[in-house]
């Protein structure tokens, strides 16, 4: 037969082991899960971690750094746009491939809630010019539009 003091300790071994599952369940399977944020509160900080997420294989808040109506046109031999969820499952991949090119930005345009930048990518034999746009919503600042073009 099972005493008070013992039935109370199963029932604190058991209360134990059901809490640490729920705490697990709610972090997650680890590192992988984890969403990092990054800081998006000025135009500057948004531009940088946009050429880092770009060209440097940076992929740590790249979620976070496109609005959720982004679009990105290539203007080639054919025109071809992309959604959000394009550019950013193409930038996961491209995680930790940085291109070999200089990179020139020139801001276009400046104000209080929405900037305009030029990013020159001069490779070995072409250039690539992308047209940035970036607005502040809901408290951080987001890309919300891409044009590239070749020379």
């Amino acid at each position: 037969m099972i005493s008070i003091k013992n039935s109370s300790k199963i029932f604190f071994a058991a209360a134990l082991i059901a809490v640490s599952t729920f705490a697990m369940a709610a972090e997650g399977p680890g590192p992988k899960s984890e969403k990092v944020s990054v800081n998006l509160s000025t135009a500057d900080f948004a531009l940088d971690r946009y050429v880092a997420v770009t060209t440097g294989g940076e992929s740590a808040g790249v979620e976070q750094l496109f609005a959720q109506d982004f679009s990105q046109k290539i203007q080639a031999a054919n025109v071809m746009t992309y959604g959000r969820n394009a550019v950013i499952k193409s930038l996961k991949k491209q995680k930790g491939e940085m291109l070999n090119c200089k990179t020139n930005i020139k801001i276009v345009e400046k104000s209080a809630d929405y900037m305009i930048a030029k990013i020159v990518l001069k490779f070995d034999h072409f250039s690539l010019t992308d047209l940035v746009t970036l607005a502040y919503e809901h408290g951080s600042w987001k890309v919300f539009k891409s044009v590239h073009s070749y020379q």
